[in-house]
Parts: structure tokens; C-alpha cells; sequence
């Protein structure tokens, strides 16, 4: 069972919280082009988990036209950046194991990202995400962490 985890795009800064922040046109490139990444690397789709936030649903649709189609999308305010990692784990796991899913997608925040890691793969520190990172976690037969990959790490730029 393979769980890829994503933190949203660039945002920008001009909105009246938190929860409103657009992606920049940058942030939506870099989504796009992890999205094209991650969809030369799995067949299918079968769990896709959004934050509530309007830059990880902005970056879920970014990444919509170019993954296959997803069996089932939920948005979770259990995603969003202040959320219990604990919980999100929890919620995570009870869905796929549900729905028998063997692949799912959390588009999420900083820093519940790097806390979900180590909820999913204890011995690893939560790492830090750059803006359309992507982590693979290996949750069957031991929990493990894969890669952890920006726009940065695979040289794609705006």
C-alpha cells in the first residue's frame, strides 16, 4: 500500500486568512509538474485526501487533470496545518483500509506533513516539505519512507 503525501503549492500572501490563500501562478506550475512526476510512477488512484484550505484544494486541482482518476475524494479538516497528527493518521489509515485502497494522495500543510511521516514511519524525523513536495510512504509489509522530492530536487523551475 503506497501513500504519497503533498504539500500544497506556492501561495500567496494577499487574502483575509489564512484559510483563503490562493496559489500563485508559480505554485500551480511546480503542482503540475509534481503531479506529472507522480503520474509516471502509479497506475491507478484509489484515495485522494484535500485539506479544506483553498491552496490545497486549488493544488488538488491541479493535479486532478493529470493523475488517473481517483476512486473516491475527501476533504478533511483533519488536514489542515494545525491539525493532530495522531487523529489524521488515524483517519488516513481507517479509510484506505476501508475502501481496500492500495494508493492515496493527502494534499495537506506544514507542518502536519512532517509529523504525518513520523506518525506513518516512526524512526523518521519529520522532514521539512518545500511548497509541491512529494514524500512516498511504503505502509505494507514495514512502514517506510521512500523519497521525499521538490521541484528543486527533480530541476523543475517556473
Amino acid at each position: 500500500m503506497k501513500l504519497f503525501l503533498m504539500r500544497h503549492g506556492e501561495a500567496s500572501f494577499d487574502a483575509s486568512t489564512d484559510r483563503q490563500r490562493p496559489l500563485t501562478p508559480l505554485g500551480v506550475t511546480q503542482t503540475q509538474q509534481m503531479a506529472a512526476h507522480l503520474a509516471s510512477r502509479i497506475a491507478q488512484l484509489d484515495q485522494v485526501f484535500v485539506s479544506p484550505y483553498l491552496r490545497a484544494q486549488q493544488s488538488w486541482q491541479a493535479c486532478e487533470v493529470l493523475l488517473p482518476k481517483a476512486q473516491k475524494i475527501h476533504t478533511l479538516n483533519e488536514l489542515v496545518p494545525e491539525a493532530c497528527p495522531q487523529t489524521a493518521h488515524d483517519l488516513l489509515l481507517a479509510y484506505m483500509d476501508v475502501q481496500g485502497a492500495e494508493t492515496g494522495l493527502v494534499i495537506a500543510h506544514m507542518p502536519l506533513l512532517g509529523y504525518l511521516v513520523s506518525e506513518f514511519v516512526p524512526a523518521e524525523a519529520p522532514p521539512l516539505f518545500a511548497t509541491s513536495a512529494l514524500a512516498q510512504i511504503e505502509l505494507k509489509p514495514t512502514p517506510t519512507l521512500i523519497s521525499l522530492q521538490g521541484p528543486s530536487d527533480l530541476a523543475l523551475v517556473g
